[in-house]
């Protein structure tokens, strides 16, 4: 299949649907962890609250089945998660589990990933619910579809890992190579690089991954260097962007334009997914990035612009990490909704006071916002080549883009020229 012929029908009966079930809810690892699906809850009331919901296509998910998951999986962790989901006391059965061992057997009963009940079943609705976007697209019912629910991009074949337990966008890409596509783009922009994913096609030509993230000596899981640019006949097809702690929007994005517009050009994806982790955001607690709401809605809006251009408008986007539970997450998804169903927010639109009162009743210690912007900078200098920048840094400004600058031709260097690119040339 060429980069412009669909695999389903040629006029799409949705633009965008989302993909949502109340059972994402159920993904709670535990009352203290800091990925609580409240999240979740929060974002789809308040993208209903916006009146973005009315009127869209909203499609409920199937469980991810074993066949689904072994697509990426291997039985001995479906195995391991199923029994540790369903038998005895979590205490005990970490107990039972580290009895002969000072790791947690698949990842599983580590201070990131601690057992809950029915593990399995929450986890399998996550990937269920990514595979039924790919359906939506593959089937030419949609152009575009969204799973906040979506985005456990650290788990591996046999190993969770990260907060993740199955790796829904990697099962997704699986299944869509399958079903008429071989040419996929996955761009990652949550704080953490996006590891499980690399790793699960890190030597297949089909897939691109992009990761823009934290720079990995400074953050979790540590990978994710622009050297790292894929294996045998996938090299080339990894693609690393490391920033630094503090970046803030207009530095952020002149590092994505400098980087992934250019190499999903190269590779002429037929679809684009989107890992959209909120933890980028200035408030999160688990990383050390600057940016707002408006910088994470510049993002969204640049990937729906890169499907539109190279893949006939085919873009899923996935939710991922994010940890400002009531401030930042359900702002940011639900601008990412917005920008999947093609029902862009103003970002001074304010936050419904239905909203903000059911919020407040519950979490009455947090200072909610008033509207749907953090008044954040997304005007940003294109990067025009090495040496572009000041040769010193007189300000803040300067030496921020003196760093971002050095990622920037770093990850062009190593990875640029595996795809026919100059990576000396601010046009490609």
């Amino acid at each position: 299949m060429d980069a412009t012929t669909s695999p389903g029908t040629p006029t799409p009966a949705a633009d965008g649907v989302v993909v949502w079930s109340p059972d994402y809810l159920n993904y709670r690892w535990s009352a203290d962890h800091p990925m609580n699906p409240t999240r979740l809850d929060l974002t789809m009331s308040l993208a209903t609250g916006l009146g973005l919901i009315e009127g869209a296509e909203v499609v409920a998910p199937e469980p991810a089945t074993d066949a689904d998951l072994l697509r990426i999986h291997t039985p001995g962790l479906i195995a391991a998660v199923k029994e540790a989901g369903s038998a005895g006391p979590p205490a005990q059965r970490l107990t039972d589990a580290r009895a002969d061992s000072d790791v947690a057997p698949h990842g599983l009963g580590s201070e990131d990933n601690p057992i809950f009940p029915r593990m399995h079943e929450a986890s399998a609705i996550l990937a269920g619910g990514t595979l039924a976007a790919a359906r939506e697209i593959a089937s030419g019912r949609a152009r575009r579809a969204v799973s906040i629910g979506g985005g456990m991009h650290h788990a591996m074949a046999d190993w969770a890992s990260g907060f993740c337990v199955y790796n829904d966008a990697a099962i997704a890409i699986s299944w869509l190579l399958d079903n008429g596509f071989d040419r996929i783009a996955y761009i990652d922009v949550d704080a953490h690089h996006g590891d499980g994913v690399q790793h699960a096609f890190l030597g297949d030509p089909r897939v691109l991954t992009v990761s823009v993230h934290q720079h990995p000596a400074t953050l979790w899981p540590n990978t994710g260097w622009s050297s790292e640019v894929g294996s045998g006949a996938g090299e080339g097809t990894s693609v690393n962007v490391p920033v630094l702690p503090g970046t803030v929007d207009s530095v952020w994005l002149r590092a994505f334009h400098a980087i992934v517009p250019a190499a999903v050009a190269a590779f002429k994806p037929q679809i684009v997914i989107s890992q959209c982790g909120a933890d980028s955001h200035r408030e999160d607690p688990l990383a050390d990035l600057s940016l707002t709401v408006d910088g994470q809605r510049a993002a969204y809006r640049a990937m729906r612009d890169l499907a539109d251009r190279y893949a006939d408008g085919r873009w899923i986007a996935v939710g991922g990490g994010g940890y400002g539970l009531v401030r930042v997450v359900p702002r940011s998804w639900t601008h990412l909704i917005a920008t999947v169903l093609g029902r862009d927010l103003d970002p001074g639109v304010a936050v419904p006071e239905s909203w903000r009162q059911a919020v407040a009743a519950k979490a009455p210690a947090v200072d909610l916002p008033t509207t749907m912007t953090d008044n954040g900078d997304t005007d940003y200098l294109p990067w025009d080549g090495p040496g572009g920048t000041p040769e010193t840094g007189v300000n803040a400004v300067d030496r921020a883009l003196i760093r971002v600058d050095a990622a920037i031709i770093a990850t062009r260097r190593a990875s640029f020229p595996l795809l026919g690119l100059d990576p000396e040339d601010p046009r490609d």
